[in-house]
């Protein structure tokens, strides 16, 4: 659940009550991002203030965690965040096409939001699902085997 129905009060809250629950907070600061992002959707430098200050980590190191794995983002996402899977098996099945077609229905570039807030585009390396490639994951639902005139009725699923 996003921190958006709620007050960010509430939201940091309740991530320093994660923090805190934890046996020990040695080595977690990966599982602490992770409950950070499902709260806020996002990790902007406040968050990761918040982290340093309440794990005792510096800021360079969160950031290079964060920047280091794909995963993490300092940027709000859409409500339904689309990643096209860029790993060898999918680019040579025809991954960059998939994603030239989202990029042209969306009207957006890789990185970005779409005016609305309902829908961002970014690529992966890997999804782990090589023998359905090209994949394109939308939110935490998979789609395999993508072929770029599928693309508009897949978005039409989210509409």
């Amino acid at each position: 659940m996003e921190c958006t129905n709620r007050t960010k009060e509430k939201c940091f809250q309740e991530l320093e009550d994660f923090i805190n629950s934890l046996e020990t907070q040695k080595g977690e600061l990966i599982t602490v991002l992770h409950k950070a992002q499902d709260i806020f959707g996002y990790l902007p430098v406040e968050v990761q203030s918040f982290v340093e200050e309440k794990m005792n980590i510096p800021l360079s190191e969160i950031y290079g965690v964060i920047t280091f794995y794909s995963f993490f983002t300092t940027t709000p996402k859409g409500e339904h965040p689309i990643s096209v899977c860029m790993g060898t098996a999918c680019y040579v099945n025809g991954a960059e096409n998939i994603l030239t077609e989202l990029k042209r229905e969306l009207g957006i570039r890789v990185g970005e939001t779409t005016g609305d807030g309902k829908f961002s585009l970014d690529v992966l390396r890997c999804v782990g699902a090589c023998g359905m490639a090209p994949v394109v994951t939308i939110g935490k639902k998979v789609y395999g085997r993508v072929e770029p005139d599928e693309v508009k009725n897949i978005l039409k699923e989210y509409q």
